[in-house]
């Protein structure tokens, strides 16, 4: 069962406003990099649904969290369909993401009331997507859509919370740009986790990146 229910969850990404995206098959490795994100600030994690026995290391990452990040929600992405949804929910998931929009998906985390981000690359899903109970979706590929879909979707849907994940960088131009277009939050994946930093078990830089990207955010926010 989750640990925080959809309206806590919506308020630590409104707080943080961001949240990092990754997986890794080593259970260890995962941990250190999930409390090295809680350590820089961050509430909001998402594992990603990527490998073989993805589930078994999230269920670890999941209990890690309850007793040593106390205030982190540990969500899922990369989410296609609802019966991995359902599998992710029954092993503590608080919020399910996805690359794309898919229905079944929503009810089944709307039966939990817990929130689903589906992908959108139109005005028209995102639309569909809120009729469905989505109160955040997320435009994906950021990079291939730009500030410009954003802060262009907002004008005439001006209610819509939309998440960016795809060409989101830890650096202040890039941060800047997404939430002075109106991004609620964004997503970001490898540029948080550069290899080097993952081989050498450099944990600190990586709480001291996402510090400091924390803090872009809020200055761009202001």
């Amino acid at each position: 069962m989750a640990r925080f229910d959809k309206i806590q969850v919506l308020e630590k990404l409104r707080a943080t406003a961001m949240v990092p995206v990754f997986y890794h098959s080593d259970i260890e490795v995962a941990k250190q990099v999930v409390r090295a994100c809680y350590d820089g600030g961050v509430r909001a994690f998402e594992f990603t649904n990527r490998g073989d026995f993805a589930h078994e290391v999230f269920a670890e990452c999941v209990k890690f969290a309850a007793k040593e990040c106390p205030e982190m929600a540990m969500g899922v992405g990369s989410i296609v369909d609802a019966p991995t949804a359902a599998l992710y929910i029954q092993l503590g998931a608080c919020f399910v993401v996805g690359p794309l929009l898919n229905p079944d998906i929503a009810k089944v985390c709307n039966r939990r009331l817990i929130p689903y981000v589906p992908g959108c690359g139109t005005v028209s899903e995102i639309g569909k997507a809120q009729e469905l109970g989505c109160d955040l979706t997320k435009v994906f590929p950021g990079d291939v859509y730009g500030p410009a879909f954003v802060k262009g979707t907002l004008a005439p849907m001006p209610w819509s919370k939309i998440m960016v994940t795809g060409g989101v960088s830890p650096d202040k131009e890039n941060l800047t740009a997404w939430f002075k277009a109106g991004a609620f939050c964004v997503g970001m994946g490898s540029k948080l986790f550069p290899k080097d930093t993952l081989k050498n078990k450099d944990w600190q830089h990586i709480t001291e990146m996402c510090r400091q990207s924390l803090e872009y955010i809020a200055e761009a926010k202001r």
